[in-house]
């Protein structure tokens, strides 16, 4: 499991919220694991829980769902 740094190197966010958002990431990960996932999959859970945070969602559950959310959303389209 990688680190949420790897895919966006200097969010600016606070050190609790950079828990919070590195705790949701590594969260949304175990989700996925051996599921045999690309490296661009993580880079977009990434992405779409760094625009939660931004968007000021904190909570940790809300933030790993809206990294999973985005990924069921695109299988549901193929």
């Amino acid at each position: 499991m990688g680190s949420i740094l790897t895919f966006v190197p200097k969010v600016g966010f606070d050190d609790a919220t950079s828990r919070i958002v590195s705790a949701a990431f590594e969260a949304a990960c175990r989700e996925l694991r051996d599921t045999g996932q690309p490296l661009v999959v993580q880079e977009v859970m990434a992405e779409r829980i760094v625009d939660a945070a931004r968007s000021g969602e904190r909570d940790l559950i809300r933030l790993r769902d809206a990294a999973l959310t985005a990924l069921s959303a695109s299988k549901q389209r193929r």
